[in-house]
């Protein structure tokens, strides 16, 4: 039972984003770049956001803290690899000829580096739970909740779906202009991460619902940015 919750509960976090990769990223070698480059750029505001845990010491047994911060640098650095890209897009011109289209449509840009943070997040906040879900024991029996391993998997799989609907909007308010929309991707992860936090009373309704509701919303937001319209979805669907 162990291996099964393992392997269910590694593919509801990473299967759809796996889908996605192979779908509109694998066949093309400069989305799988970008979508590296972004990987470690959150990977180093990890790195940042540990030294400043470190160095304050202080705080660091405040968790909400850790958490404040942590948000915050991952937004600094989306915003890095937004600079660095808009600078490297008549470079990634000269890579391949199949890279027209992607320079033309920055919203791919976006939506590479997002699901470039979201997959990388997503691994580092459950490989260590799934881990755990090969055994030998099994949570639920004596202590815990035995729903603890599906819905961190949940929680997971929208931070990443979140993440790459906030790199779209995110790089569309600096393209534009818009500060409330910069405003909207900050807080709503600040949100979305602070309602992690009721975890630890095992109330887990009360964080998957509202983050859920919240992925919803931001993919509606994200899908108008983009252009998209109840025609151009049928036409999709179709």
């Amino acid at each position: 039972m162990t291996v099964i919750e393992f392997f269910g509960c590694s593919f509801l976090a990473f299967g759809p984003p796996l889908a996605m990769f192979m779908l509109t990223i694998a066949h093309d070698p400069v989305r799988i770049i970008i979508l590296i480059a972004a990987a470690f750029f959150w990977l180093l505001s990890l790195l940042t956001s540990s030294l400043w845990w470190f160095i304050v010491i202080p705080l660091r047994k405040e968790l909400v803290f850790g958490l404040v911060f942590s948000v915050c640098f991952q937004e600094v650095f989306r915003l890095i690899i937004y600079k660095i890209i808009r600078k490297a897009e008549n470079g990634l011109k000269k890579i391949t000829d199949d890279s027209t289209a992607l320079i033309e449509n920055k919203h791919i840009l976006a939506y590479v580096s997002g699901l470039g943070f979201g997959i990388i997040s997503g691994m580092f906040s459950l490989v260590n739970v799934v881990a755990d879900a090969v055994g030998p024991g099994t949570m639920g029996l004596k202590s815990g909740n035995e729903l603890f391993f599906i819905t961190s998997s949940a929680i997971c799989l929208c931070f990443i779906l979140l993440h790459t609907f906030w790199g779209i909007l995110f790089f569309h308010a600096i393209d534009t202009n818009n500060r409330l929309q910069v405003a909207y991707v900050v807080l709503t992860h600040l949100a979305a991460s602070s309602l992690t936090l009721i975890n630890r009373y095992q109330v887990y309704y009360a964080t998957i619902v509202p983050l859920y509701a919240l992925l919803v919303f931001t993919a509606l937001y994200a899908f108008r940015v983009v252009g998209g319209s109840i025609t151009s979805l049928k036409r999709c669907i179709q």
